[in-house]
């Protein structure tokens, strides 16, 4: 397949570019950061995303959505990274709604895929336990107690975890990673505490406490750790789409900065070595926006290749991200590690994304692994 996006994708990525522009810019992020807003997105901004269809994208036709695929959705995460805008998206339709579909019943997904569809219903999902990213390493308990079970741990690291209505809760019922299991837990159900944390980023993150919290089993037991992997994978590729928008965007406003400030009476752009580390961020750019728009279409595919592919592009994207921003504070001098400056909201949106799900180091090795190395 050509690495291209159709008509109706370029139409979806416009009108998202559009909306974001004037309702999102960084300087709405900065005020979220300096109100300490309670909730750390903008709610009507969040419906207005809704009203376009944004969340329903990924939601098969049955359950309330739109069936449109990840490529269509993947165009808007690149404009939202853009932008940096502030959303559950990412929480709530990439690993929310994916790991439902992925892994809940039918009785499940009546019930909770048509409210995400509509924007009524924010999920979060609970998984990190250490300040390493390792999917295998739970040690939260899930004990079953009559019809459902009972779950005591604690998160770390929880995307959107305090505006979150339902948990999607990473627990333990038997050891090895069969014995790994999703379950569903309502965020006002008794034993559970959210504490809510502060990202360098200013996103929203949370510490998840957990003691003989009520919870039902999503999907089948025995089931979790594969539909877990399976929709890591997909969010993998979604992230990445929305950190190749802000390495673009970051790339781009450098290059700005070079054709306008002057130094020793000319512009600092016409210094050779500043162009050739420009074009060599144009080069790796380049590079990423092929791996990902690849990803993005072998998730609608189903392909095989999938895990690699997300291996792959979360690495490269991850590596080239840090290049870019790095590159683009040093080239903009002191100002851009001043706070009025919004090029260094970018370096720190960068760093969380790289870490998110896994860095570099964490790819590199499963891709050794997933080919025998």
């Amino acid at each position: 397949m050509a690495l291209v996006i159709n008509e109706e994708q370029q139409m979806l990525k416009t009108s998202a570019k559009e909306l974001l522009k004037n309702r999102a810019p960084v300087s709405a992020l900065r005020l979220l950061r300096d109100s300490k807003d309670s909730k750390g997105y903008d709610p009507q901004l969040w419906q207005e995303m809704a009203e376009m269809g944004w969340t329903a994208l990924n939601i098969p036709e049955a359950y309330g959505g739109l069936d449109f695929g990840y490529v269509g959705l993947g165009q808007i995460m690149e404009e939202m990274g853009r932008t940096l805008t502030a959303s559950p998206l990412f929480s709530t339709v990439w690993m929310g709604a994916t790991v439902i579909n992925l892994a809940g019943n039918v009785l499940q997904k009546e019930s909770l895929l048509p409210a995400i569809a509509e924007g009524t219903q924010v999920v979060a999902l609970a998984l990190e336990e250490t300040n390493r990213h390792n999917p295998s390493r739970i040690s939260t308990t899930a004990i079953a107690s009559g019809e459902g079970y009972v779950l005591s741990g604690r998160k770390v690291f929880v995307l959107d975890g305090h505006i979150a209505d339902k948990l999607v809760v990473v627990a333990r019922t038997a050891d090895g990673d069969e014995g790994i299991n999703l379950f569903l837990v309502d965020s006002k159900v008794e034993g559970l505490s959210i504490e809510r944390k502060w990202m360098m980023d200013s996103r929203n993150s949370a510490t998840v406490t957990l003691e003989n919290v009520s919870a039902e089993l999503l999907g089948e037991e025995g089931e979790g750790f594969a539909a877990l992997e399976k929709m890591m994978d997909i969010a993998r590729i979604g992230l990445s789409a929305e950190m190749l928008g802000t390495m673009q965007e970051a790339f781009e406003r450098t290059i700005a900065y070079l054709k306008e400030r002057t130094q020793f009476g000319v512009q600092i752009g016409s210094f050779q070595a500043l162009q050739h580390r420009a074009a060599l961020m144009y080069s790796e750019i380049e590079l990423c926006k092929s791996l990902v728009i690849k990803s993005l279409q072998a998730i609608d595919e189903d392909s095989s290749d999938l895990t690699k592919l997300a291996c792959m592009t979360k690495a490269k994207v991850g590596e080239t991200i840090e290049l870019v921003t790095n590159e683009a504070i040093q080239m903009h001098g002191g100002i851009g590690v001043t706070d009025e400056e919004e090029i260094g909201f970018f370096m720190k949106r960068a760093r969380v994304a790289q870490r998110t799900l896994g860095d570099y180091h964490y790819h590199l090795d499963r891709f050794a692994k997933l080919n025998g190395f």
